[in-house]
């Protein structure tokens, strides 16, 4: 039998949570094509309108292109990372889903009572959305904070 020689506690870490799984590189991958597209899609939907956008639609027009360029960075910053992310990726992809729905939900809820219909379906439907990013968020928290827990006992350092 081999002996093995004396790890680090960082080459430890590194060891037991490679920095990306196949599974995250897919994910990853899917995150920046769908946002490329959706950036596509929607920047050639926004200049092939004929005539002048009202405000209203220039700003929904922006800002679904912000989200859209959002997860395009998202997914080619998760590419490149070759370092364990103790759920840093998980975390920034929550707080993206939820910006994106909280902001999404506040301007279909604006445009109900603009045309004075559906502010309650609006608000049901856009308010599960918030709540699913909201849940997700917390759930990435929770185990950033775990994984670096465990990552500062094998290390021996103290909490602060």
């Amino acid at each position: 039998m081999t002996e093995e020689p004396n790890l680090s506690a960082d080459e430890l870490i590194e060891r037991l949570e490679p920095s990306l799984s196949r599974g995250r590189r897919v994910r990853a991958l899917v995150a920046l094509l769908a946002g490329l597209a959706g950036t596509v899609f929607v920047t050639a939907l926004w200049w092939s309108e004929p005539g002048a956008l009202p405000a209203r639609t220039q700003l929904a027009f922006g800002l679904l292109t912000v989200f859209c360029l959002a997860w395009a960075c998202y997914g080619g910053w998760l590419l490149t990372r070759r370092v364990p992310l103790f759920a840093t990726d998980r975390v920034i992809a929550a707080w993206i889903a939820l910006v994106a729905s909280v902001t999404t939900t506040g301007g279909v809820a604006a445009v109900a009572v603009q045309r004075g219909t559906g502010l309650g379906v609006a608000l049901a439907i856009g308010g599960l959305f918030v709540a699913a990013a909201l849940v997700l968020a917390v759930r990435a928290h929770g185990r950033r904070a775990a994984l670096l827990r465990r990552k500062r006992e094998l290390l021996g350092e103290e909490e602060v």
